[in-house]
């Protein structure tokens, strides 16, 4: 039986081609702004108060409430953070928040944001029904709502199930932000074509920081920067690529959003950055890919010995 990593064979980076971004720029920098609907009469995503006497109680207000208060205030904040710094965003939205927050999508949309899928609602796609209506039903909403459909997606969670790629590619899914394996993009073979891997981030993501692990206010700060600046040096190399993922609830609450600004400043400040969107990452790496095929350098470089993409996903890359 063929497992799902099957499709994305190993690689070192150090094997890698040599990829140049646009404009001389050696590294790519995409921010992820999460924004979900938690649904009052299930159990929440997650939460910030354990139940009384350990039983958990529908409907769960108080850990509701967390994360409502950052679709009412916390967003608000992130969004003049990157609004008045002309960043490039990409919002990872439930499909359903185009109804249930209209003013939010509404904000991002007239920011000029890409709407990157992020499930119908907050959930594990291990956990639907019918995970296809679910993934049709998300993507339905946004390109109603946008005029356009999502080209990128990342799962609730980051959670797939064998099949959800797949389902992803016969929906128009280009980009997937779910597999977390390398500074660079890779390549997943799916029947409905390949489908690009996007650097995303369980590091430098405000959930690990500060729901999970704890920290500090200030900790998202210094490891996004420490982040930084390692891969800003390898950037002078050959191009790579950080993700900064936020949520309303975590770093736009009043402590935490200085810290969120202070590390989009410091960024700003370097020279060799392109701030990108997870399309146009997507868009770009294909396109060198198919640089290097029509050049002759992929073979020698890419394949290191073993045949990495077949020779159809050469020519579906070559075509992309």
């Amino acid at each position: 039986m063929t497992r799902l990593t099957d499709r994305i064979p190993y690689q070192a980076i150090v094997d890698r081609p040599k990829l140049t971004l646009p404009d001389g720029k050696g590294m790519a920098v995409w921010v992820i702004l999460n924004v979900e609907e938690w649904q009052i009469e299930r159990p929440m995503p997650r939460t910030v108060l354990p139940p009384p006497m350990g039983q958990p109680l529908l409907p769960d207000v108080p850990n509701w409430s967390w994360h409502e208060y950052g679709m009412r205030s916390g967003f608000w904040r992130q969004h003049k953070a990157l609004t008045d710094r002309r960043i490039p965003t990409t919002l990872a939205i439930n499909g359903n928040v185009c109804k249930s927050y209209p003013r939010v999508a509404q904000a991002a949309l007239d920011a000029g944001w890409e709407f990157m899928g992020h499930g119908h609602l907050q959930g594990p796609m291990h956990k639907l029904e019918d995970q296809q209506a679910a993934i049709h039903a998300a993507i339905d909403g946004i390109e109603a709502f946008c005029g356009r459909r999502p080209t990128s997606w990342e799962s609730p969670g980051l959670t797939e199930t064998d099949e959800t790629l797949d389902l992803l590619a016969a929906n128009g899914v280009k980009n997937v932000a779910d597999w977390v394996i390398d500074d660079l993009p890779e390549t997943i073979q799916t029947p409905s074509g390949p489908v690009t891997t996007l650097p995303y981030t369980v590091e430098n993501n405000d959930i690990a920081v500060h729901a999970l692990q704890g920290h500090p206010a200030s900790e998202f700060l210094n490891r996004g920067r420490d982040q930084f600046d390692r891969l800003y040096a390898e950037g002078a190399d050959s191009a790579r690529i950080m993700a900064i993922s936020v949520h309303p609830y975590i770093t736009g609450v009043p402590h935490r959003i200085r810290y969120l600004e202070e590390l989009l400043d410091y960024v700003k400040g370097h020279d060799r950055v392109a701030w990108m969107t997870g399309a146009g990452i997507g868009d770009w790496y294909r396109a060198e890919m198919a640089r290097l095929i029509e050049a002759g350098d992929l073979a020698e470089a890419y394949f290191c010995g073993d045949d990495v993409l077949s020779v159809g996903a050469m020519d579906a890359l070559a075509e992309a």
